[in-house]
């Protein structure tokens, strides 16, 4: 049975794991030192300060534009700066926001492991691939028409219903929750 991997000694499912302390993200330092540092950084970028800063970097090179002559190097200066503070945010903001959507997943998940009506079946959809996606969401189109001509009689649909997108879409995790 690949459901009773998961299980403990005493038949049931694992806990969550206490995140409470720091001792959780002692699974790697060089890891959680980077999520860290990315994180604080791209909460500093979005700040009035962070735009303050940049917007005084850009005044000063463009009083010195004269000064310079408007030289290539001039021009080379804003050019190279802008490009390589680009290139490094590029990385901060994509592991912030790899972080940030893992855990708006789990919240949904969780949301739907706990409702007795939603199906599991949704559970961990953002594993699909792109057609299985747009068949789901297609399925959900279908549903908002149908709220359109019910009026106001209010109907209880899910993935599960017979109209549903067949079980191949189905994650494998996610029917094995069900």
């Amino acid at each position: 049975m690949p459901d009773q991997a998961k299980l403990n000694e005493t038949g049931q499912l694992g806990a969550m794991p206490n995140t409470s302390s720091a001792a959780y993200a002692q699974k790697s330092r060089i890891l959680s030192g980077f999520d860290t540092f990315a994180s604080h950084v791209t909460r500093w970028a979005g700040t009035p300060t962070a735009f303050c800063l940049a917007l005084a970097v850009v005044l000063v090179w463009a009083v010195t534009g004269p000064v310079f002559g408007f030289s290539e190097n001039w021009q080379l200066v804003i050019n190279t700066g802008t490009t390589i503070v680009t290139f490094l945010m590029v990385f901060l903001i994509q592991q912030s926001q790899n972080k940030d959507s893992v855990a708006l997943h789990l919240k949904l998940n969780e949301l739907l492991a706990s409702n007795r009506i939603a199906s599991n079946r949704m559970i961990g959809i953002e594993d699909l691939d792109e057609q299985d996606l747009r068949e789901v969401a297609a399925f959900y189109g279908r549903l908002a028409e149908r709220a359109k001509t019910a009026g106001p009689r209010k109907e209880v649909h899910s993935i599960d219903d017979e109209e549903a997108p067949p079980p191949s879409i189905a994650i494998e995790g996610a029917s094995r929750a069900a």
